[in-house]
């Protein structure tokens, strides 16, 4: 079967044809082939260092009294909620236009057992970013190479 694609029409390229105009704009821009899910989950870098376990949530537009960080049974739990309101009414008081919007996601990451600091993670936002901060125990830290003596 061929690969449905959107042709350039070089001989009447003012006159679109109905195909091109009814069918593809329509079933390409159609929001159930869209993975909304993925579109709503923020994403997130991690990166481990000797030290600690650093992770980068990119959510622009919230602020940090939307997010909630909880660790439960060593699971890191990093949530959001965001709701927006846009109401505007005429002089009578009847709504003219009313537009809500909700945001809210839930990330969850599996912590080693026994090689964080759990009591000592820290987190902050600023400018859409929400740095997460996990500390190593000792016992997960990486040793430096000790020299042994030849006796």
């Amino acid at each position: 079967m061929g690969t449905l694609m959107k042709q350039n029409r070089d001989l009447f390229p003012t006159i679109p044809s109905f195909f091109d105009d009814n069918m593809l704009r329509d079933w390409f821009n159609w929001p159930l082939l869209n993975n909304s899910e993925r579109s709503s989950v923020p994403a997130v870098n991690i990166k481990e260092t000797n030290d600690a376990f650093e992770l980068e949530v990119a959510a622009p537009g919230m602020s940090k009294q939307d997010f909630k960080v909880e660790l439960n049974n060593n699971m890191l739990v990093i949530s959001a909620e965001k709701e927006n309101k846009h109401e505007e009414q005429d002089d009578q008081g009847n709504f003219t236009r009313r537009e809500f919007n909700y945001q809210s996601f839930t990330r969850t990451f599996s912590l080693p057992e026994r090689m964080v600091l759990g009591d000592k993670i820290s987190a902050k936002y600023k400018d859409g970013l929400l740095c997460i901060t996990v500390p190593k125990s000792e016992d997960a830290k990486v040793k430096p190479a000790k020299q042994i003596e030849i006796a």
